[in-house]
């Protein structure tokens, strides 16, 4: 995936992490392992995917520190494949990819749905600001500024930098 990253998109975070994570066998993968999924032949079963993509994409995986590797066995050595603590930081962003899929369906039409553990009734996930607890969803609310450490191409396309995002006037919708 590396071949698509633009020079200007090395220092954007969603393109760096599409470049992880963006893989369609990646997410599916990442699901099952929050589902307690940890070894080879139980990701190959559920997901049906061939030995050889299996392998490639653990091995990335690993290798971006979503999953480590832990020998379960020593005669012959198993090993199985545990999120690590920046793995399980996708958790909500796995959830909200799937309430987004399930919002263009039917109540009958989900397959899949989020559920409260203590109540058991279903949730509806949002993603909001953790300071002010407004829904993140509304377009002009909430806009990208050039951080503190933005280049001057990204500074060029975010002009509302994170001095003057302070200074802004609030925008409403």
């Amino acid at each position: 995936m590396a071949s698509r990253i633009r020079a200007e998109d090395f220092e954007c975070p969603l393109s760096t992490t599409v470049q992880h994570v963006g893989e369609w066998w990646t997410l599916l993968l990442l699901h099952d392992a929050f589902d307690g999924y940890t070894r080879f032949d139980q990701f190959q079963e559920n997901l049906g995917i061939s030995t050889s993509m299996l392998t490639a994409r653990l091995k990335t995986l690993v290798a971006d520190g979503l999953l480590e590797r832990r020998p379960y066995q020593t005669n012959p050595v198993r090993n199985e494949y545990v999120l690590t603590d920046l793995g399980r930081s996708l958790r909500p962003v796995i959830i909200t990819l799937a309430a987004w899929g399930n919002s263009r369906l039917t109540p009958e039409q989900r397959s899949m749905i989020l559920i409260d553990t203590t109540s058991g009734e279903e949730v509806e996930p949002v993603v909001v600001d953790a300071t002010s607890g407004r829904r993140l969803d509304d377009s002009h609310a909430y806009v990208f500024a050039a951080g503190p450490a933005a280049s001057p191409a990204m500074r060029a396309r975010y002009p509302l930098s994170d001095e003057t995002a302070a200074d802004a006037p609030a925008r409403t919708s």
